[in-house]
């Protein structure tokens, strides 16, 4: 995994087995850079870090993935957009499975796989401060 700098959490609705993250994707982030000169847009590998990154950290487990599955990318997430992230724990299975959509628009979706299960949950507010801090 690359190691980005997570987006600004506008919002957070936080349940037991799910998160719903609503991201402010700044014009200004460095990953736009080049990527691509006529219409920047959110690299695939950065949305997936994301999913990764804040999933673990809500979720508890460690950010080494075994597998990705059903990976899509959909649509092109532009600079300034505002998105939502919802990330859903299947513990049992060691699974998160998360998508970036707003409204009816879907950017991104698929399923992450770990080798361990959680080790702990945090907070929504726990959340929030750690990305915002990132």
């Amino acid at each position: 995994m690359i190691k980005s700098s997570l987006p600004p959490i506008l919002h957070s609705d936080i349940g037991i087995d799910n998160i719903e993250l609503r991201l402010l994707v700044a014009a200004d982030l460095e990953y736009f850079n080049g990527h691509f000169p006529e219409q920047a847009v959110l690299p695939g590998v950065t949305q997936l870090d994301w999913a990764v990154r804040l999933g673990c950290k809500h979720f508890g487990y460690s950010e080494a993935v075994a597998n990705l599955e059903v990976l899509k990318f959909q649509q092109l997430i532009l600079p300034g957009q505002e998105v939502t992230l919802s990330i859903s724990n299947n513990a049992a299975k060691g699974k998160l499975t998360f998508a970036y959509s707003d409204g009816e628009n879907r950017y991104a979706s698929g399923r992450i796989a770990f080798d361990s299960t959680p080790v702990n949950s945090k907070s929504a507010t726990n959340i929030s401060d750690e990305a915002s801090q990132c």
